[in-house]
């Protein structure tokens, strides 16, 4: 029986292999997984592949559109395998998890540009940034706590007459 990760590659002309199977199974498990935590992953429940092998299946399912790579400023390249809906994603500040937030308005490109310098616009890539719940608790707590005094003591200095 054929199973879907196996189907998702045939319908790209793409040659079922153990890696790349092994790939799309982790993208399942961890969206928004950056390389280094998809070959991890992979080691540990599927089989042993370099993290170069694993580059190079990101980079061919991303060229067929299975995989889409997301680029977080100040984070690594992310990949995820929701891919042909043009949704958007939000970021937190704090400990980098990020989630999907669907299309803005409408249809994709979801944002209608002021201008478009002839382009023909098919995507549009937004990204929000703020804090996500247990970051928000952590923040809170730590306002909360009181501040640490230092006081600095100076001992006495005798004086002399």
């Amino acid at each position: 029986m054929i199973s879907e990760l196996e189907r998702r590659l045939r319908a790209v002309d793409l040659r079922v292999t153990g890696p790349r199977l092994a790939v799309l199974a982790e993208l399942d498990i961890h969206p928004h997984a950056d390389a280094d935590t998809i070959a991890t992953g992979v080691r540990r429940r599927h089989h042993p592949v370099s993290t170069q092998a694993v580059y190079n299946v990101l980079g061919v399912l991303t060229e067929r559109g299975l995989v889409r790579r997301i680029e977080p400023a100040g984070s690594p390249a992310r990949y995820e395998n929701r891919v042909g809906d043009n949704h958007h994603h939000i970021v937190c500040r704090s400990c980098g998890l990020i989630g999907d937030v669907d299309c803005a308005v409408g249809e994709a490109p979801c944002l209608d540009p002021s201008t478009t310098h002839g382009f023909v616009v098919d995507e549009a890539d937004v990204t929000y940034w703020g804090y996500c719940p247990a970051c928000q608790t952590s923040r809170a707590a730590d306002a909360a706590a009181p501040a640490e005094r230092h006081t600095h003591v100076h001992p006495k200095v005798k004086e002399t007459p």
